[in-house]
Order: structure tokens, then sequence, then C-alpha cells
């Protein structure tokens, strides 16, 4: 039986979510970012219950059919940018091999649903990267900029003003600069 699970993005959100099935006696045979697979269906009460125990945690357990889809393709895209190191991604490919439908249809249902659209939600997550690369200290802006699938630092840093204002120069000078959490991007 296959859960989808709003609001997780690392590995830490995986770890809480395990914790609570066990907490609940539901037994998982996996647990992804955005999903997981019990052993067998919660019964009703148990889905009440895991709901509950998920909502405290900071999570919450995806119902209907087209949050399911929305959830999934959020998941694979933190997922892709964060996890996997961002690069180039094919949003069209990533929702094809993701929730098997066409881009299209799927943008629309994400417009509709998150009042942002896809394109821009990836392109928020891909900012929240630069943010935490350019935090890190570690690499050029060059090396950022390629990194998460900018085509150059240029590009990159006419992205990060149009969308925070500041420069990535500006930006790395913060002693405390704003960061948004990964599941509250594009809200």
């Amino acid at each position: 039986m296959q859960l989808t699970i709003r609001n997780m993005v690392c590995d830490r959100c995986k770890t809480a979510v395990a914790r609570v099935l066990v907490e609940q006696g539901l037994p998982a045979v996996r647990v992804e970012l955005g999903e997981v697979e019990l052993e067998r269906e919660p019964l009703p009460y148990e889905t009440e219950h895991l709901r509950s125990a998920l909502q405290a945690q900071g999570f919450d357990l995806v119902l209907d059919h087209d949050t399911q889809v929305i959830n999934k393709v959020k998941s694979e895209v933190v997922r892709r940018v964060h996890h996997e190191g961002g690069g180039r991604v094919d949003l069209a490919e990533l929702v094809r091999d993701t929730v098997h439908r066409e881009l299209s249809s799927v943008s629309k249902l994400f417009s509709e649903v998150e009042g942002v659209t896809l394109e821009h939600y990836f392109v928020l997550q891909r900012l929240e990267r630069v943010k935490e690369l350019i935090h890190y200290g570690e690499m050029t802006f060059s090396e950022i900029a390629f990194s998460t699938g900018f085509s150059s630092a240029a590009h990159l840093s006419a992205q990060f003003k149009q969308l925070t204002g500041m420069t990535p120069t500006a930006f790395r000078k913060l002693s405390h600069p704003a960061r948004t959490p990964l599941d509250k991007v594009g809200e």
C-alpha cells in the first residue's frame, strides 16, 4: 500500500516519518521523499491516527489523487535539485518519469492547486540550492551556476537578482542570509 506524505523534503524527514509509522504500528517496506510503502493497507481509524501523528510532526497525509500527483512531482524536484546536484533537469522528462503524465496537464494542475507554475517552483527550488551553496562559501559562482543547471554565472546572477532583489555577491556578504525552508518554497 503506497501513501503520499506532504512536506518530506530531506533525509531527516524520512527518519521522522519512519519513526511515526513505527509508533503507529504500521511497518513500512520503503520510505522515500514524499512517499511511503506500507506492508499492509491501514484500517480507516489507523489512517486518521496516522494523519494526526504526521501533522503533529509538520507532515500531512495526502489522500486525493490530484494532490498526490503534485506532491510526487514536488518531491522529485526537491530530490533532483537538492540531493542529486541539480544540474540540467528536463521538467517534461521529470514529470513523465515520476507520474507518467504529460508536462502540460501536470503544469496546469500544479498552477491551479499551488498558485505558482511548476516551472517557477522549479526555479525557486534551484534558487534555494544556490543560496545554500553560496552560504557554504566553497564554490565560485561559475561552479555554482554549473552545478545548479544555469548556463553561466551571468545567467545565475540575473535570475538571482530578479528573484531576490540582490546579487549573489551581496547575498554572500550577508551575515545571516535569508533562506526559505524547502517545504515552504513557492508559498
